[in-house]
């Protein structure tokens, strides 16, 4: 099976990780966003990444650690992206409170998969010729844009809900619907977002490094996680506590009577470790995605910047199908189910179209290197037949001649 199939496969289970990470967090009850956020975070951010690259990388903790520190340069750069992709990841979060996992994912994911696909390509200026000279680029340029138009569609059946349903029924699934701050908190996660494909691509020596290492080629992404996602760490944190410190809830963390936020004035007793445990599934889950995310990358070859276009339409696709599943589109007409059926529709055709165009490249490589081998081959014996024909004539050179 061509190597490309499975990176396919590695991204769809990405995004099936993504796309599901929020569920978890609808089994939390009456923390605070702030708070099971971060306690989150903790699992999605410091904790899984570093498990997981230590179980996998060569060598454990001494080689993760001095392959960082050889890398001081490619580990301040992914920190720095990390830092400002942390952004948005953290309204990121806030677009799932205010729009819901459907119409918040595809909006704010829509713009992320652009950006995150294109800029990287624009900044280094590669982009004009790799169109010019590079047919499967081509190709792959074409499943983006039918990736950006199955994220329009995803986008116009949210408007469309939004027109139709009242408030209240609005409301029943998604306790803070707003679309207009929405929206709008949307936009800054895409932005902010597309910095994960910079940082990223700035860790690059880092994975080199661990490969150099001894680390097995499905695993080299691992170690450049745990620098970008610290980056995101450090912002989410520092927010979180601001918040905490601001709406007096940080000390929710610390015990098991709260304040009841939906009965002001009363207290009300928790399940402290059952807001622990979701909270700590829900940040795991979410890790996995960048999991699978770089096992994928390894086997997109040359074309891996592709990697986030598959990487998004696949989390448009699952958290679309979980919207529908937790019922965040009931009451809706069926012309906007029909919608947002043809959206999802579009978003697996377009992981297709650019699995194939990384397929084109993969299998244009392998035509490549059957040709030049038998190119090789036909070369070396042409020149072994040569040296038997040279030897031959001197053999007959040397022989006396025979007497009359």
């Amino acid at each position: 099976m061509p190597q490309v199939v499975y990176g396919v496969i590695f991204h769809w289970l990405g995004g099936l990780a993504s796309g599901s990470f929020y569920v978890p967090y609808k089994a939390v009850r009456k923390w605070s966003w702030e708070v099971y956020w971060l306690a989150g975070g903790f699992f999605s951010w410091i904790i899984a990444p570093w498990v997981m690259a230590l179980l996998l990388s060569k060598g454990v903790v001494p080689s993760i650690v001095t392959v960082l520190h050889d890398n001081p340069k490619a580990v301040g750069m992914a920190y720095l992206f990390g830092v400002l992709w942390g952004i948005g990841g953290l309204t990121f979060g806030l677009t799932m409170r205010y729009l819901g996992m459907s119409l918040g994912m595809a909006v704010a994911l829509g713009l992320c998969t652009v950006l995150g696909t294109l800029l990287p390509d624009i900044y280094q200026g590669t982009i004009l010729e790799s169109i010019k000279t590079q047919p499967p680029y081509c190709v792959i340029l074409l499943g983006l844009g039918v990736c950006l138009l199955g994220v329009i569609l995803a986008g116009v059946a949210g408007m469309s809900k939004e027109r139709e349903l009242p408030e209240e029924v609005k409301r029943e699934s998604i306790k803070e619907f707003s679309f207009v701050k929405g929206v709008f908190i949307a936009l800054i996660s895409g932005l902010f977002s597309a910095c994960m494909a910079f940082g990223l691509q700035a860790a690059e020596p880092i994975a080199i490094e661990s490969a150099n290492h001894g680390t097995g080629d499905l695993w080299v992404g691992l170690p450049k996680l745990c620098v970008v996602l610290l980056g995101g760490f450090t912002t989410n944190f520092i927010w979180c506590m601001l918040l905490m410190l601001k709406n007096g809830t940080l000390y929710q963390f610390f015990t098991t009577t709260i304040n009841d936020p939906d009965n002001k004035g009363q207290k009300v007793t928790i399940n402290y470790a059952w807001n622990l445990f979701f909270s700590a599934l829900a940040g795991t889950t979410w890790y996995f995605q960048f999991f699978f995310y770089s096992m994928g990358e390894t086997r997109m070859g040359e074309y891996k910047f592709s990697s986030w276009t598959l990487h998004m339409a696949s989390i448009i696709i699952f958290s679309s199908i979980w919207g529908l599943c937790l019922r965040e589109w009931k009451g809706s007409s069926r012309f906007t189910k029909f919608v947002l059926g043809v959206a999802i529709f579009t978003l697996v055709y377009s992981t297709i179209i650019v699995g194939y165009g990384n397929l084109m490249k993969q299998t244009n490589a392998e035509e490549a290197s059957a040709v030049q081998a038998v190119e090789k081959g036909a070369t070396n014996i042409i020149e072994e037949a040569g040296d038997v024909l040279d030897n031959a004539v001197e053999t007959l050179e040397a022989e006396p001649a025979p007497a009359n």
